[in-house]
């Protein structure tokens, strides 16, 4: 197609001089016909060529001049391009969808977005804007997105061509990254990611973060995969092959603030102090980037951009890292545990219920933490001099347990070793036996409820543990009932002389007296103590019965006659096998009792 018949080059340029006229200053070129549009560029091509002809010195004043003023109304017009055609991309109405994350003291509900429901959106608004050419190209999750329409780009890159090549790389490269950049942080706007330094970051308290967190991971993804990649081929459709790397100049001006602004938040959790409570969210933040690495090394592939690759890459090690200190300092903290109060009635205490959930959630966590956690757990073998601080061979364990594994297991033994300095706060043996029963036999129904948790931790521990609990139970029984039926004993009640031999019945009445009194004691007492666990409270009260009620009943039918014989034999023998049997059924329920239980009428 022949190119339009022309006035003088300058004439043109001059007439749309904005400082000329209102007209020119008021109206833009290319928002009129085409034809006026290419007689202004191939007016910009003649002045072009004429001054190439000749050497800059010989090259007219006027030419020069009206090189100026066709550059200062392109720079206008590639403005005014890229604003009318700019709007931000809502994000409002992107689906989320929700898993179980842990804080503190308890479980809440997380965001996750779903990227499908994304480009849906996109495709609804484009759709909406009437733009003809959406294209995507799919590499890994990427998706890019046509942001301008094609009549838009062909213009721009018409501008860009002339500009560059009258020497105004860097105004032309100014003028797309304001306009651009003011897009891109209206989009992050508009994901919710805030303009804090790293400083201003670390001062928030955690559960401002844990919701900061969740917005992160959204936002990233979204501006990883759809915006930077999209910003990215629009540079390339304007700018490719104008010049030396223009295209990924052009790129890095437009998008390096807005990604240090979106990286500084996950630099700033990746080194800000360790507690236990954020290692899940710290977690998430990990596997998040972890995620989006192999798409930010094709989004930020040029030289120019490897400082992005690079931070990007040193920040997802400092999440490791920060994943595996917060781990140690979780296992510290349930070793160095300073509570003193006993919970009353030896029930479990709040630690065990807390660790127990903890390790739940490392479980479910177990395919991302197994990648990172390398190391076996600091033992006591490493403080040797440390007394506080418990002892276990893993060698035990070789070929059987991850790493991961082995910092379970010894997780469960700090706590093991805390919860038995704990028990030691208890004045009555029986109740510190009680008090470590309850608490490791929880420790294994944990295990055993999580399929996940028992695989790690496997049965050869498994079976430890429950000997340990088992071990504890029996040793309740001996610190409470040994004395108990020793009352019931046949020595030292059958007395021999020259005349005459039998039972001597002020001692027979002297056990029945020290039996009550010791039942009725250990009743009254073990009725306030708690089992929670509804089979083991059943187990624990059918062994009693097992020990106790037998002796009882052989007792009392070898020595009832030489109580009843005498006077007043309801003052010791006060009470029926039932009675006892019933008395069972007080024990462990976490109430008081009357001061005798209830006894039938003999």
């Amino acid at each position: 197609m022949e190119p339009p018949v022309s006035a003088p080059a300058e004439d043109v340029i001059r007439r749309w001089d904005s400082t000329a006229s209102d007209y020119s200053r008021d109206q833009m070129i290319f928002n009129g016909d085409r034809q006026e549009i290419d007689l202004y560029l191939n007016a910009v091509d003649e002045l072009q060529k004429s001054m190439s002809s000749t050497s800059l010195s010989r090259s007219s004043s006027a030419e020069s001049s009206a090189l100026q003023i066709a550059m200062s109304r392109l720079e206008d017009e590639f403005r005014n391009i890229l604003v009318s055609h700019t709007s931000p991309i809502e994000t409002d109405s992107y689906s989320e969808s929700t898993h179980s994350e842990f804080t503190s003291q308890e479980f809440e509900l997380s965001e996750e977005f779903h990227e499908n429901d994304l480009v849906k959106q996109l495709e609804h608004q484009e759709t909406n804007c009437s733009i003809s050419s959406i294209s995507y190209k799919s590499t890994s999750s990427i998706r890019e997105l046509d942001l301008l329409p094609s009549d838009a780009v062909y213009d721009l890159r018409c501008i860009a061509e002339r500009m560059i090549a009258s020497g105004y790389q860097r105004e032309c490269i100014q003028v797309y990254a304001s306009v651009r950049k003011s897009a891109v942080d209206a989009s992050l706007k508009s994901l919710k990611v805030e303009k804090l330094n790293i400083g201003e970051i670390q001062r928030l308290d955690w559960e401002t973060l844990e919701t900061k967190i969740r917005r992160w991971i959204r936002a990233a993804k979204i501006c990883i995969r759809f915006h930077f990649a999209s910003e990215r081929r629009l540079c390339e459709q304007i700018f490719e092959g104008l010049g030396e790397s223009v295209d990924d100049a052009c790129f890095m001006e437009t998008i390096k603030g807005p990604t240090i602004q979106l990286f500084n938040f996950a630099e700033a959790i990746s080194i800000s102090k360790r507690s236990p409570e954020k290692l899940f969210k710290t977690l998430d933040l990990h596997d998040a980037l972890s995620d989006l690495m192999p798409d930010i090394e094709i989004v930020f592939d040029s030289q120019s951009s490897e400082s992005i690759r690079v931070q990007a890459a040193e920040i997802l090690s400092r999440l490791a890292e920060a994943v595996r200190g917060i781990l140690s300092e979780f296992e510290n903290a349930v070793l160095r545990e300073p509570s003193k109060v006993p919970v009353p009635g030896g029930a479990l205490h709040p630690l065990t219920r807390y660790v127990m959930n903890y390790i739940g959630l490392i479980s479910d966590y177990k395919t991302d933490l197994v990648k990172l956690i390398v190391s076996k757990p600091s033992t006591g073998s490493r403080y040797s001099s440390d007394p506080d601080v418990p002892d276990i061979d893993f060698s035990e364990f070789e070929g059987q347990a991850s790493t991961l594994a082995l910092h379970m297991i010894w997780i469960i033994v700090v706590l093991q070793f805390n919860l038995d300095g704990k028990s030691k706060y208890y004045k009555d043996e029986s109740l510190a036996h009680l008090f470590m029963m309850n608490n490791v036999h929880y420790i294994v129904e944990k295990i055993k409820g999580s399929p996940e948790l028992r695989e790690m931790i496997g049965d050869f521990y498994l079976k430890k543990l429950t000997g340990k609990f088992r071990l504890a139970a029996t040793n309740y029984q001996r610190a409470t009932w040994v004395r108990v039926l020793h009352c019931l004993r046949d020595e030292g009640l059958h007395v021999s002389g020259s005349f005459s031999s039998g039972v001597s019945k002020s001692a027979l009445r002297e056990r029945f007296k020290a039996f009550n009194a010791m039942f009725e004691e250990v009743h009254r007492t073990q009725a306030t103590w708690l089992i929670p666990d509804t089979q083991l409270r059943e187990e624990l009260r059918i062994s009693i019965s097992e020990r106790i009620i037998p002796a009882y009943r052989s007792f009392l039918g070898r020595f009832r006659s030489h109580i009843e014989s005498g006077r007043h034999p309801e003052n010791f023998i006060k009470y029926s096998v039932e009675d006892l049997e019933n008395a069972v059924l007080d024990f462990f329920e976490g109430y008081p009792v009357s001061q005798h239980f209830r006894r039938k009428h003999h």
